[in-house]
């Protein structure tokens, strides 16, 4: 039986003799990490959400059910491989096992609603991926693309923010050549909207049989087998960005339409909607991996959301792909097939990858319309330069870079009192508290607009809501407004200035820091029966733009709602010179000693070590 260590973190490091061994012990754990999170993911993907939450789960659940999470997820474990279908059985029968477990620490949430969380199926774990990353693409902005298009006409493209709302990433990896090392360095972080307990799940894997070695730490979607998106194999280590990729379609359908639909009359067409196919064969082999070429061969399985891949190896290889499952279309927009050049680049020793969802050149062009914009990958690229001699701790530092990109467009309009400020979101700053002070008046004071009348219309449906509020398009576009000079015929000088008497009235804050405080969601919070395990509100630096990526929504509030919700320096020569963090702790279980214990690291920017000898390791509970 699969045992399972713990380090100073919490984090959970399986040791087994075999590979369905390792599933299952790496199923134990997280069911004993995140019961309350697997019966809420279950719940998500099932669309039974209103047994936890009421009437307010109805959204959800509807959408659930029309765009066919359950269905996609039980086509796609029939098609997998025997191995990887036994691999999820595996992990699905620890979970359970866990989950039933009469011993465990039954979760507060699970006690406030009176529930045991039920058995997973051995198809769960594709549908609760499934269920996280269906609304990552295109449905919301596709959906509000078409609204601002048809009220603004050719001035539509002002409203375009070149960055997604849920979603980013910042990843960088430099050759050997440029470290102290000798060999490469990778760097990263995913940007997603905070949640109690977080999405990722840290964990080390090692399997022991002769046949079949590995040993990889990663990160992990919690109820999800083996490491997805960031890992390091000692050999090989990868990281991704989200590709920005134009892969999902909407589509007007007739009422006897059968297939997927976002809306009565809207359908719905994805790649894994298509082929019946999560990604998931791509697991073992990225355990399995000792090189750049095994790791690139692995993500041949990928289909969505479809990433910007960094790998690096001990060979000294550095490389840059893209991977998933991008349509062909025709000029009618009908899929015709699938894009096949991943655009593999391979940069030497002395050169560098850097991508955080912005456009990198006719490769984007092919596969997307609209990126994030480039400040942070500019900005990423200029802290590198052409610097020598690199390491983890410069890698950490770059983290922690909070130059808020975009500010030169709003230079003109700024009042007077910033005319000396650097530019540095820090939490400690005034100047930055005052200029968000005075960029949220000004936001809300052409989001107020009459021009703009015509978007209020409520959205199309509750689970689309967030990209159709005008105040937050207009805050994500503020930069762009501001380069049109007069956009929608507004004169912006005369609203920044009354945007800056605003603040006036109201009172300059003191530190950006004072409002600019971690907020997680909880699923409670969508419900008003029961109240949300309370999270510190500690101060943040950072901002939308920055490369320490901690947005908040101008205009709409200050707190800090979505950014990095992991961190990682990933070292080839020596995988324990790396770190890693997530926003709060391994557990997700309020009140257990490792809940809450990475949130002091991780709001400084800071990383927890990445400890690999056993004998520095405590035996977890049998």
């Amino acid at each position: 039986m699969a045992r399972i260590y713990r380090d100073a973190q919490g984090v959970p490091h399986v040791r087994a003799t075999d590979v369905l061994d390792l599933a299952h012990g790496q199923g134990v754990a997280v069911g004993r990490d995140r019961a309350w999170q697997l019966e809420w993911l279950r719940r998500r993907a099932t669309g039974t959400t209103v047994g936890v939450i009421g009437v307010a789960g109805e959204p959800w659940d509807r959408f659930a059910g029309r765009v066919r999470l359950v269905d996609t997820a039980r086509r796609a474990f029939d098609a997998l491989g025997a191995e990887t279908r036994a691999f999820l059985t595996s992990y699905v029968d620890g979970v359970n096992a866990a989950l039933a477990d009469p011993t465990a620490v039954t979760p507060p949430e699970l006690v406030v609603v009176g529930l045991r969380p039920e058995p997973w199926p051995a198809w769960m774990p594709l549908a609760t991926f499934h269920a996280q990353q269906v609304l990552f693409a295109d449905i919301g902005s596709t959906l509000w693309d078409r609204r601002v298009r048809a009220v603004l006409g050719d001035e539509a493209a002002l409203l375009s923010h070149e960055g997604p709302l849920p979603a980013g990433s910042n990843a960088w990896a430099v050759g050997g050549g440029r470290t102290a090392s000798g060999l490469p360095l990778i760097g990263g972080d995913p940007h997603r909207t905070f949640e109690s307990p977080g999405v990722y799940h840290q964990v080390r894997l090692a399997c022991e049989d002769p046949d079949d070695p590995f040993d990889v730490v990663g990160f992990t979607f919690t109820g999800v087998p083996g490491v997805q998106h960031f890992a390091h194999a000692g050999d090989v280590a990868w990281a991704i960005t989200n590709a920005m990729a134009d892969y999902q379609d909407l589509d007007d359908v007739g009422p006897d339409h059968d297939g997927p639909t976002v809306l009565p009359g809207v359908g719905f067409r994805g790649p894994s909607t298509e082929l019946g196919d999560l990604g998931f064969e791509a697991l073992l082999p990225l355990l399995r991996a000792r090189t750049a070429d095994d790791v690139d061969a692995a993500f041949e399985h990928w289909v969505e959301p479809v990433n910007n891949v960094v790998i690096a190896d001990v060979h000294g290889t550095v490389r840059y792909r893209w991977a998933g499952r991008v349509p062909t279309r025709d000029a009618e927009r009908r899929w015709t097939g699938w894009r096949t050049d991943r655009h593999r680049v391979d940069v030497g020793p002395d050169g560098q990858v850097v991508t955080a969802n912005d456009r990198r050149g006719p490769e984007s062009a092919e596969i997307g319309v609209e990126f994030a914009p480039p400040h942070r990958a500019d900005r990423i690229r200029a802290l590198l330069g052409d610097r020598t001699g690199l390491t983890v701790d410069d890698f950490t530092a770059i983290h922690d870079d909070a130059l808020l990109g975009g500010l030169d467009a709003l230079r003109h309009l700024a009042p007077a009192r910033l005319a000396g400020w650097d530019g540095h979101m820090r939490a400690d700053s005034a100047d930055a508290a005052a200029y968000a002070a005075w960029r949220s008046a000004l936001v809300t004071r052409i989001a107020a607009h009459p021009v703009l009348d015509p978007l209020r219309a409520p959205a199309p449906d509750p689970v689309v809501a967030p990209w159709f509020d005008v105040t937050v398009a207009v805050g994500l576009a503020l930069p762009a407004l501001a380069a049109a000079g007069t956009p929608f015929g507004i004169d912006l000088v005369e609203t920044a200035r009354l945007a800056e008497a605003d603040v006036e009235a109201s009172g300059w804050p003191a530190t950006w820091g004072h409002t600019h405080v971690f907020a997680p969601t909880h699923a409670f919070d969508l419900g008003a029966e029961h109240e949300a395990p309370a999270v510190p509100g500690v101060p943040l630096s950072g901002d939308q733009d920055c490369v320490r990526c901690v947005g908040s929504l101008p205009g709409v509030g200050d707190r800090a709602y979505r950014g990095a919700v992991a961190r990682y320096v990933w070292d080839l020569a020596d995988r324990t010179a790396g770190g890693w963090v997530v926003p709060m702790g391994a557990s997700g279980v309020p009140g257990d000693p490792h809940h809450l214990d990475q949130l002091p690291l991780w709001a400084e920017a800071r990383l927890a070590p990445i400890v690999t000898d056993w004998a520095l390791l405590r035996l977890d509970r049998s």
